[in-house]
């Protein structure tokens, strides 16, 4: 007797059904893709809203004023009442640019803000300048009084550290002689040898222009404007919070459309402050 067999076969499929098959396979891809982007989004969420914290005072006197700008001179916009706070995001010498919980961004004075305290309650304190900050700063800035060329004068600078060790300066000064008045104005580099001690030796080397108006005798001179470069040293030394003072020579070479070129000697004393 025949042994008879019999095939089951699945009922075929609505063609909606294949289509939505065919749409999963489809997008397989694309939901991996999508749990690895959110994986990397968790992975670097805490350390974005990490590097996004800011220091929260409170304000404890009856309010704190809000400036328009780091100075007295801008006006007062906002006022911070007494228990709210504001989120410290940057500081410009002596003044705070802060983040109220409403999100109003002010700057308050340091008189003001040493005025607020921590979330426990302590006093809210900050560096005022001290020996490491001279050490390493950003910027320094200060004036002089000397000789140029035999010539009184008087100069100011400004400076940006790249390092500890080596800044770019720019200067300008004015010399007032016996036979000629002038400008100078240099670009160059300062390398400081001990950064980190109360006495730090420097170097000097850049370029420059000097204007000079000769004072007027039978003939009537004129004008010059040259091109000129120096090499020099000096000295730091440091006196308290952000003041220091600052001593150096300059050794100018003036490059003249005459025979020969000129050297000026330049020497001068000065204060100055970092910050």
């Amino acid at each position: 007797m025949a042994r008879s067999t019999t095939t089951t076969r699945s009922p075929p499929r609505r063609p909606c059904e294949q289509g939505k098959d065919l749409i999963r396979r489809a997008h397989r891809p694309a939901h991996v893709a999508a749990a690895a982007l959110a994986a990397l989004l968790l992975a670097v969420a805490p350390r974005h809203s990490a590097a996004r914290e800011y220091l929260q005072l409170f304000v404890a006197e009856p309010y704190l004023e809000l400036h328009t700008g780091p100075g007295r001179g801008y006006p007062v916009f906002n006022v911070v009442p007494r228990d709210a706070s504001v989120d410290v995001l940057f500081r410009r010498t002596d003044w705070f640019k802060v983040r109220t919980e409403r999100g109003v961004e002010g700057w308050a004075s340091e008189a003001d803000m040493v005025k607020t305290v921590l979330a426990d309650g302590t006093p809210f304190k900050y560096d005022l300048g001290d020996m490491g900050g001279f050490s390493s700063h950003r910027y320094e800035a200060g004036v002089f009084a000397g000789a140029y060329g035999g010539a009184n004068l008087i100069s100011a600078y400004g400076a940006v550290s790249l390092n500890p060790q080596m800044a770019v300066e720019v200067a300008a000064g004015q010399f007032l002689g016996r036979f000629s008045n002038g400008e100078t104005a240099d670009l160059g580099f300062a390398h400081v040898i001990s950064a980190d001690t109360r006495w730090s030796p420097l170097l000097l080397l850049g370029v420059g222009l000097v204007h000079t108006e000769p004072k007027a005798t039978l003939v009537t001179p004129s004008n010059r404007t040259e091109q000129t470069a120096y090499v020099g040293g000096g000295i730091r030394y440091y006196l308290t919070r952000r003041f220091f003072m600052r001593a150096e020579f300059k050794a100018h070479y003036i490059f003249t459309k005459r025979n020969q070129n000129e050297e000026a000697d330049e020497w001068k004393l000065g204060f100055a402050f970092f910050y």
